[in-house]
């Protein structure tokens, strides 16, 4: 059974402050290419801002991107998931906090994020992976 941190491995961990700009949050989002990043202060976890939240808490509420920071218009109230936990487990918490990023902790401490796109990556390549022992086995191919 594969583990969230089979996922996720040792990948570099990205973040913005929580007083970073939201503009400046939205360029590192775009300098990333993702959907979602974490938002830290002083290494603590406080919250994670996507792209939802700029659409829903900037754009429609007529925010200055440039003056407003990341932490008022972040998402605060989190799922978080351990690293050890299984992809399944990760899976059934997505869904039950209609959410598309988690962050992955590890001895309580924020060590990675994993998306929905991750999970779906790894699935798909073990999926693959299974599909072409199938064959082998049907053809008789060692």
């Amino acid at each position: 059974m594969s583990r969230v941190r089979d996922i996720v491995g040792d990948r570099q961990l990205f973040w913005v402050e929580e007083d970073d700009t939201v503009a400046g949050a939205a360029r590192r989002m775009a300098e990333l290419n993702c959907g979602a990043i974490l938002v830290l202060s002083g290494g603590e976890l406080r919250g994670v801002f996507s792209e939802r939240d700029l659409m829903r808490r900037v754009v429609l509420e007529r925010r200055d991107a440039e003056t407003t920071p990341v932490g008022s218009v972040m998402s605060a109230q989190l799922a978080t998931i351990d690293e050890s936990a299984s992809i399944e487990e990760a899976m059934a918490a997505m869904q039950a906090h209609n959410c598309r990023h988690l962050p992955v902790m590890r001895e309580g401490r924020v060590a990675a994020f994993l998306s929905m796109r991750d999970v779906m990556k790894h699935e798909l390549a073990l999926k693959t992976e299974e599909l072409h022992h199938m064959r082998a086995y049907i053809h008789g191919s060692p």
